[in-house]
Parts: structure tokens; C-alpha cells; sequence
């Protein structure tokens, strides 16, 4: 018996590498499209405004995959669900090479959110089965690593490759192709189990005591995304327009710097309380939004970088502790129901903000953008980090 649970854990453990690259590839794929986003403008004549349109429908496809068909592997297996998702993902590449115009990047990002969101929420999942705590840990970090990866690889291939509006969907298309062929190699971690249609329905709740906590954490958590939706639809079109540097990794690396910091932040403040977490998280980000705030006006692309560090610091520390302040509040038959509902919350403040900012950036330009969107961002902040506190001293008395 010892021998059979040593044959199965071997088994298991490729899976894990397996999966983690596959779910960072899939993030690494969804920020490719930013640093191309310039480009995309000066070739199909595109207005801010409908770049971040391109950038947002994005989001809604992915939350609308995530609500629907996220447990969906609990009851058809994973293997088949995350293979689902590589076809549609290789689909979406296809659409990115053949793209001429604004309506083929809105079907490829339809198309690229439907099948990252059923990827996210499958891999995930496998990766809990294989190894609960190593998973959990994955599940937080793979994404961030394969935007930082995806923004500045595509980065580089625009500055230094052949075909840069092509080159990097055409790879990316190859990769997926291999890893629709190697996902079948793996070890099925889950099982099956009927009502598959069933799970199709969005449930939404928020149990009644989660409710105080969430909404002390929602401005925090609001800022977070907005800030994350503005760098990934904005931020190398915002470095170009300020700081007169046209070459594409200027822009990729300051959308690299936030990821990698806030994968490095996860990894590194994961044992701590939520509570530390979200003090960390506000004074980090603040300290970032003012000094890329100064970089912006100076035009000087180091201190963007170097704001953008402390940026993405705070940015995967509130991540850590909004969720730890509401998750263990839940019961294991309300985390499914509640974990929707803080998706929906993210994800549309992550997607509507940034539609907001190319109407901004196109009336006003991106550095009065950037102070507007600044402004809102910090008073968010300081408003969560004073309901909290307030918060905190009400429950000791």
C-alpha cells in the first residue's frame, strides 16, 4: 500500500510543473496584447478609448467564464475542461495573427477571456488536488509570473523580431499546441460527478458575516484592480506619450516591474496576517503611485520603475490580504458563492476604470490622466485603511 501511495504521488508530482506553466502561460498570453496596444493605434487608427475597450471586453469574457463555467472540471474531469481551454486559447492566437482591425482584437480577446478564465479556474483546481499548500501558492504567483513574461517577451520581440504585430501570437499559438498535446501525458487529478449543467449557473452570495468585512476591504480592493487594469490597457502608451521613449521594452518592462514585484511581495508575505498585509500593501502603494506620479511628470523612465516596484509590492500584498480578510470568515459551502462575488467585484474594477481612462487620455491627455487616476486611487486607499482601523477598534471595545 505504501509502495501504490509512492507510485501515485510520483505520478502527480510532473503535473504540477505542467500545470504551472500552462496557467502562466495562459496569463503570460493575456498581457502580450499590452505593450502591442501602440501599435495597434498608429496601424488601425484606433482611439484610446477603443484600445481599452479591446483591453476590458477581455475582463468581461473572463468573469463571465470564471462565473459559469468554474466548477465545471469538478464534474467532467480536468484533463478535458483545461484541454477545452488550450483549443480556444490556440483559436484566439489565430485570431491575433490574422487581426487587421479593432472588430478581430475584440473576437480574439472574447475568445482569449472565455478560455483563460475556464484555464484558471481548471488549473487551479488541479493544482489543490496535487498538493494543497504548494498549490495554493502557485495559484497566487504563476499568474503574475507569466504577465510579467508575457509583457516584456512580447516586449522584446516587437524591438528586436520580425512581423511584430504577428510574431508573438504565432509562437504563443505553437506553445499552446504543445501543451494541448502534453496535457494528456498528465495524471488526471480529479474525478467526474453528474449535474454539469447544473453547475453552469452562476451562484453568487455573500454570507451575512462576511458582509461587514468585505465592505471595509471593497475600496482597497477596488483601487487594487483599477491600478492593475490601468497598467496592463495604458501604461506603455502612457510611458511613450510622457517620456518620449518610443522603444516598446521602456513600456514592457514598467508593465514587467509591477508583475514581478507583486509575484515577489505574494511569495515573500504569504505567512503573514491579513491584517499586516493590507498596512503593507496601502504604504507600499502609496509610496509607488506618488513616485511614478513624479517619474511621469519628470519624464524620467527610472523613477517609473523604480515607483512601479513599490507599486507592484502593494499591489500583490492587498491581493493577499483582502482575501485573507474574507475567506476564512467563510464556511466551506459559502467559499464557492463568495469567492464569485469578490471576482465580480474585481473584475469590473479592473475592466470599467480603464474604459474610463482612454476617454480621459483622449480629452485630456495621459499625464493629467495619470494624476486623476492617482488621486482616485489613494483617497480609495486611505479610505479602506480608516474603515478598517475603525474597524479593528470596534471590535476590542
Amino acid at each position: 500500500m505504501v509502495a501504490a501511495a509512492k507510485s501515485t504521488g510520483n505520478a502527480q508530482r510532473p503535473s504540477i510543473g505542467f500545470h504551472a506553466l500552462t496557467l502562466a502561460t495562459f496569463f503570460g498570453a493575456s498581457a502580450a496584447p499590452t505593450p502591442l496596444y501602440r501599435f495597434y493605434q498608429q496601424n488601425f487608427s484606433l482611439s484610446p478609448v477603443l484600445i481599452t475597450v479591446v483591453f476590458a471586453i477581455y475582463a468581461f469574457a473572463l468573469l463571465a467564464a470564471l462565473l459559469t463555467a468554474g466548477s465545471i472540471s469538478d464534474h467532467l474531469g480536468r484533463k478535458p475542461v483545461i484541454f477545452f481551454a488550450l483549443v480556444l486559447e490556440i483559436i484566439a492566437m489565430a485570431l491575433f495573427v490574422v487581426a487587421n482591425g479593432p472588430g478581430w482584437l475584440i473576437a480574439a480577446r472574447i475568445v482569449q477571456g472565455i478560455a483563460t478564465g475556464i484555464a484558471g479556474a481548471s488549473i487551479g483546481a488541479a493544482l489543490v488536488d496535487v498538493d494543497r499548500a504548494k498549490g495554493q501558492i502557485v495559484n497566487s504567483i504563476a499568474p503574475l509570473c507569466g504577465m510579467a513574461v508575457g509583457a516584456v517577451g512580447t516586449s522584446a520581440l516587437i524591438q528586436y523580431g520580425p512581423f511584430p504585430m504577428h510574431l508573438t501570437y504565432a509562437l504563443l499559438l505553437l506553445a499552446f499546441t504543445l501543451l494541448a498535446a502534453g496535457i494528456w501525458l498528465t495524471h488526471e487529478t480529479g474525478g467526474t460527478r453528474p449535474g454539469a449543467l447544473g453547475s453552469l449557473i452562476p451562484r453568487v452570495a455573500i454570507p451575512q458575516q462576511v458582509k461587514r468585512p468585505l465592505s471595509l476591504v471593497t475600496p482597497i480592493n477596488i483601487a487594487n484592480w483599477t491600478l492593475a487594469g490601468f497598467y496592463l490597457s495604458l501604461v506603455p502608451s502612457l510611458v511613450a506619450s510622457t517620456t518620449g521613449s518610443g522603444a516598446p521594452l521602456t513600456g514592457g518592462a514598467v508593465v514587467t516591474a509591477l508583475m514581478a514585484s507583486g509575484a515577489s511581495a505574494v511569495y515573500l508575505r504569504r505567512s503573514k496576517s491579513a491584517s499586516a498585509n493590507l498596512g503593507f500593501g496601502v504604504s507600499a502603494k502609496t509610496l509607488g503611485i506618488l513616485t511614478v506620479v513624479a517619474g511621469v511628470h519628470l519624464a524620467n523612465v527610472p523613477l517609473l520603475l523604480i515607483g512601479t516596484v513599490f507599486t507592484g509590492a502593494g499591489f500583490g500584498t492587498n491581493f493577499l490580504g483582502s482575501i485573507g480578510t474574507i475567506m476564512p470568515l467563510a464556511k466551506a459551502d459559502e467559499r464557492a458563492g463568495l469567492l464569485s462575488a469578490f471576482y465580480i467585484q474585481s473584475y469590473l474594477a479592473f475592466s470599467l476604470p480603464a474604459i474610463l481612462a482612454g476617454f480621459l487620455a483622449k480629452s485630456a491627455g495621459y499625464a493629467l490622466t495619470t494624476d486623476i487616476y492617482a488621486t482616485a486611487i489613494l483617497l480609495l486607499m486611505g479610505v479602506g485603511l480608516l474603515g478598517l482601523r475603525a474597524g479593528r477598534r470596534k471590535a476590542a471595545a
